[in-house]
C-alpha cells in the first residue's frame, strides 16, 4: 500500500529544529502514496522543486530564545522549547462533524469536572510566566462557552502573551467576534471543509454553511489578517474542491490550510480517505503553476505558499505523510484539566486535581516540567496511530 524510499533527514538539536528534509537524487527520500502521487513524483524528477515543496529547514538561532531556570520546565529532553499552549475551554459543540465525533456521540466530562474560568486563567498565567507567548482557545466549540469573552479579556492582559487565537467552527462567530476582538482576541482560525452547503450538512450533520461563510467575511472586515480557514481533505468528499478553496485567497487575506485526514477514536479513519500532501500539491500546481513557497518558521506546523498575485496564502499540514515533530513547540491543556504534550500521544497528566488539592505554582511547575521531559521525539506512524487508543478529537481540542 505504501512505498518507502530511504528516509528523510531528521535532526534534533537544542533550539536548532530542522524538520524533515527532502532532497531528490542525493540519498535522502520521501514517503509517497502509491499510485495517487506517482505523477507528482515523476514531474518533480524534472527539476529542483523538492527544494520548494519539502519542509522548511529554517534554523532557529540559540541566542534568539533565552531559556532561564523558570522556563526550563517548557524544554523537553530533545531541546524543544514549548511556547505555544492550546487550551480547550469546552468539550461541547454545536456541530457533529464526522471526522471529529463518533456517529453515536461521545460521553462528555461532567461540568463540575471541567476547568473553571479562574483555573484556566491561573494555569495560563503560569505557562506565560514561564515562556509561553501564544495561546489558542479550542473546543469542542469555544464560542458556546458563556464566559468566553471574560476568558479572552483576562488572558489578553497576561504580560508576555503576544498572540491570543481561537479555532472555531464559525457557526456563532459572526455576532460574537466584534466583542471578542475588543477583549484581545487577535488571531482567528475557522474550520470549513466544503464550499457546498449540501456537503456541509452531510459532514457536520447540521445546517449552517451560510453562517460560517458570514463569519469568515466578518473576520476579514474586522481586519484579521490572515483569516485562517482549516480544511480537512477527504477523498471522495471534498478533494474536488481544492482549487475552489484556493480561489478564496485571490482577493481576500485568507490563509487556506489543507489538513491531512488524521485518525482519532471514533472517526472511522481509513487510509483510502487520506489525500496526501503530494497528491494535493499535484492538483494545485496543475492549475496554479505560479505557486511560490514562503519562508516558514521552524516551529510551523504548515508548509506555506502564495499564488502569484493572490492577496491570501495557501498552507499544507502534513501530519500523516511528513510529520513536523522536530519543530514542535505545542502543549495542550484539555477542558478537564489534563495536560497533553502530544496530540497523538495517549499520556496525560492532570493539573486540575493538584490545583483543587491546594498545589502552589512551584508544585504545578514541577508536574508540568516532568510531563514535558517525557515527551517523545516523534509520534508513531499513521497505521500505528490508527490502532492506538486516543480521545475523540472533540475531547482533545481542535
Amino acid at each position: 500500500m505504501w512505498r518507502y524510499l530511504p528516509k528523510a533527514l531528521l535532526s534534533y538539536r537544542r533550539l536548532n529544529l530542522c524538520q524533515n528534509v527532502f532532497d531528490h537524487g542525493n540519498g535522502s527520500y520521501f514517503m509517497a502514496f502509491n499510485g495517487a502521487s506517482r505523477g507528482l513524483v515523476d514531474s518533480y524528477n524534472r527539476g529542483s522543486v523538492f527544494d520548494t515543496y519539502s519542509t522548511s529547514c529554517t534554523k532557529m538561532v540559540e541566542n534568539d530564545t533565552k531559556v532561564n531556570s523558570v522556563s526550563d520546565m517548557l524544554v523537553d529532553s530533545f531541546g524543544r522549547l514549548h511556547t505555544y499552549l492550546r487550551i480547550s475551554v469546552s468539550e461541547r459543540c454545536n456541530l457533529r462533524c464526522q471526522y471529529c465525533m463518533p456517529a453515536d456521540g461521545v460521553e462528555l466530562t461532567p461540568g463540575p469536572e471541567l476547568l473553571s474560568k479562574d483555573e484556566i486563567v491561573r494555569l495560563a498565567s503560569l505557562f506565560v510566566n514561564c515562556g509561553v507567548n501564544k495561546i489558542r482557545l479550542t473546543g469542542g466549540e469555544p464560542t458556546i462557552r458563556k464566559d468566553i469573552e471574560d476568558i479572552c479579556l483576562q488572558l489578553s492582559e497576561l504580560k508576555g502573551l503576544k498572540t491570543l487565537a481561537i479555532t472555531t467552527n464559525g457557526l456563532t462567530l459572526a455576532r460574537k467576534l466584534p466583542k471578542l476582538k475588543m477583549c484581545g482576541l487577535n488571531a482567528v482560525n475557522i474550520s470549513l471543509d466544503t464550499l457546498v452547503p449540501a456537503k456541509f450538512e452531510f459532514m457536520t450533520r447540521r445546517r449552517g454553511h451560510e453562517k460560517v461563510i458570514e463569519s469568515i467575511n466578518t473576520a476579514v472586515n474586522l481586519g484579521y489578517d490572515p483569516v485562517k480557514v482549516n480544511c480537512v481533505v477527504m477523498r471522495g468528499f471534498n478533494d474536488d474542491e481544492i482549487c475552489d478553496f484556493i480561489e478564496l485567497t485571490r482577493e481576500k487575506p485568507i490563509n487556506i490550510r489543507f489538513i491531512e485526514f488524521m485518525p482519532f477514536d471514533g472517526n472511522v479513519w481509513n487510509v483510502k480517505k487520506l489525500v496526501s500532501y503530494y497528491e494535493i500539491m499535484d492538483r494545485v500546481v496543475n492549475k496554479f503553476s505560479d505557486l511560490k513557497r514562503l519562508n516558514d518558521d521552524p516551529t510551523d506546523t504548515a508548509k506555506n505558499f502564495r499564488v502569484e498575485g493572490h492577496r491570501g496564502t495557501v498552507s499544507f499540514i502534513t501530519s500523516m505523510t511528513e510529520h513536523f515533530c522536530a519543530g514542535c513547540n505545542r502543549l495542550r491543556l484539555l477542558a478537564d484539566g489534563n495536560l497533553k504534550v502530544c496530540l497523538f500521544g495517549s499520556a496525560e497528566v492532570s493539573l486540575r486535581d493538584p490545583i483543587r488539592s491546594g498545589a502552589d505554582d512551584n508544585e504545578l511547575m514541577e508536574i508540568i516540567g516532568r510531563a514535558v521531559k517525557r515527551k517523545k521525539a516523534a509520534h508513531a506512524g499513521m497505521f500505528d496511530l490508527a490502532n492506538t487508543a486516543n480521545r475523540p478529537m472533540i475531547r482533545i481540542g481542535g
